[in-house]
């Protein structure tokens, strides 16, 4: 990046942020101009200079739509680490709320897989930042990313350990913050450094079948854009957009059994997001399509009336189209599309002085996870729990109201329960899925309905349960409810 395209990217920085609604840039103008002459003379491994990476971080937290003070620390965040400048350097220049945020970046440093004990150590510093300030996790993606797209000039081994701790701990991080876009550039980047067999494969087969399906999809774009317009649903305020299932994304559905590498088994290969302007129109563009296709049984998923616990909202349908084809349908309004692309920054409060511990659901597990890393002293165990309770993949399943509970996948009717409330679970007695009795070591799938069998009678837990609960909230109240029992004097 030459000294012109600088300046040409830090204009549109500019022009984003009016966009965003800011009238004065001129601490954005400070801010830039205190960041190139303190980074004056740096370069990155890729000979560029380092003032092209802080400017980066800050355009794509700016296309995130978040704060001014966030955007100023994006540009300022490396400045403690690889400069003579010091933090109270900042605070005097910028305040103090940039200067924590910038802070929150520094103390994290690098989580490198440097022994045990010091990976565990950085991981816990890594979520004390985030419950105290969620924007830090959002400076760090942004510069993760941006690191990841210019990897190709480091060494090998860096190139893998930055794409590993990318895969394994920022993506699964964005995800539970439900920034969909994220995780996904996160995954892509990381995807041909650590498996680069796959990736290359992927990327064989891949523009063929593009191709071909994409052909097809057009016919159906057209089709389904027609009988919109018949029904008086403007074409000015629907968009409807291919979409491209993500290389990391496929790669991880093409080795689940039943699909068994076989691409052709893949339904939502290409599909098809519909954009309307409210909620009504969902449900109206749902009945049309279905006038068109015959749905595929047990592929409609009405997420708008029963959002996923993380937000998502969105009705999905998978129907039988021309020529045998099973073409997938994705129908939301513009809101619910930026809440599912950019999770918690799309709820941001984007006036200066907001409330930055957001009590939004999708932020209490890492309340949970603060409470329960200072109960797990031995790091292997917290980085064990921590795969688990955080990085496995998520579950949605519901109580018999109907309520959704999110719990990671080979959870059990124990977890279940003490998800719920302490008390549901020390009175266990059994647990019925879809009706039917199951034993309390029963893996609950997504979907399920689940109903626990209490008695009132019960006063603790069995401590054979802290082999079947696979969460740590779950053994953690087992192991509290055991002991209370064993105090009191009346056991």
């Amino acid at each position: 990046m030459t000294e012109a395209n600088i300046k040409e990217k830090f204009n549109d920085l500019l022009l984003m942020m009016q966009a965003n609604g800011y009238e004065d840039l001129d601490i954005l103008k400070l801010a830039f101009e205190y960041a190139a002459e303190a980074h004056e003379g740096q370069t990155r491994l890729s000979g560029e200079p380092y003032i092209s990476h802080p400017l980066a971080v800050a355009y794509r937290l700016a296309e995130m739509k978040l704060d001014m003070n966030t955007i100023v620390a994006g540009l300022l965040h490396d400045i403690p680490e690889d400069t003579q400048l010091t933090l109270k350097d900042i605070e005097q220049n910028f305040g103090s709320d940039v200067a924590i945020l910038v802070e929150g970046i520094t103390k994290l440093g690098a989580i490198k897989y440097r022994g045990v004990d010091r990976y565990a150590e950085n991981l816990r510093k890594m979520f004390v930042a985030m419950s105290n300030d969620i924007r830090v996790i959002l400076i760090k993606f942004a510069d993760r990313l941006h690191n990841l797209s210019t990897l190709d000039a480091l060494p090998n081994d860096k190139q893998l350990r930055i794409a590993r701790e990318s895969l394994e701990i920022y993506a699964p991080i964005a995800h539970r913050l439900s920034i969909g876009k994220i995780k996904s550039e996160l995954e892509d980047l990381s995807f041909k450094y650590v498996y680069p067999d796959e990736y290359q494969w992927i990327n064989k087969i891949m523009p063929k079948e593009y191709e071909a399906k994409g052909k097809f999809l057009e016919k159906i774009m057209q089709s389904v854009s027609n009988k919109l317009l018949e029904n008086n649903i403007s074409v000015g305020s629907i968009t409807i957009q291919g979409r491209t299932k993500h290389l990391y994304s496929l790669f991880t559905k093409l080795q689940r059994p039943e699909v068994n590498m076989d691409i052709s088994k893949i339904y939502d290969l290409l599909a098809l997001r519909i954009i309307v302007k409210d909620v009504g129109n969902c449900y109206t563009t749902l009945g049309i399509i279905h006038n068109l296709y015959k749905p595929v049984p047990g592929k409609i998923k009405d997420y708008i009336a029963q959002p996923k616990p993380n937000g998502y909202q969105s009705l999905h349908t998978t129907v039988f189209a021309e020529e045998g084809n099973i073409v997938e349908f994705q129908i939301r309004t513009n809101q619910m599309h930026e809440e599912a692309e950019y999770g918690i920054a799309a709820h941001w409060n984007y006036k200066e002085g907001a409330n930055n511990k957001l009590n939004s659901q999708n932020l209490k597990w890492i309340d949970e996870l603060i409470k329960w890393q200072k109960q797990i002293t031995d790091n292997e165990q917290f980085l064990k729990t921590l795969k688990f309770d955080i990085f496995q993949n998520q579950i949605f399943v519901f109580t018999p109201k109907g309520d959704v509970i999110e719990l990671p996948e080979q959870a059990t009717p124990i977890d279940f329960a003490y998800h719920v409330h302490s008390s549901l679970g020390d009175k266990c007695v059994g647990a019925k899925i879809n009706g039917q009795m199951v034993n309390l070591g029963h893996n609950l799938k997504s979907g399920d309905i689940v109903e626990i069998i209490t008695d009132k009678n019960r006063k603790s837990p069995n401590s054979d349960w802290l082999e079947i609960a696979k969460t740590s909230m779950a053994k953690g109240k087992i192991r509290t409810a055991i002991n209370k029992n064993k105090k009191s004097p009346l056991s």
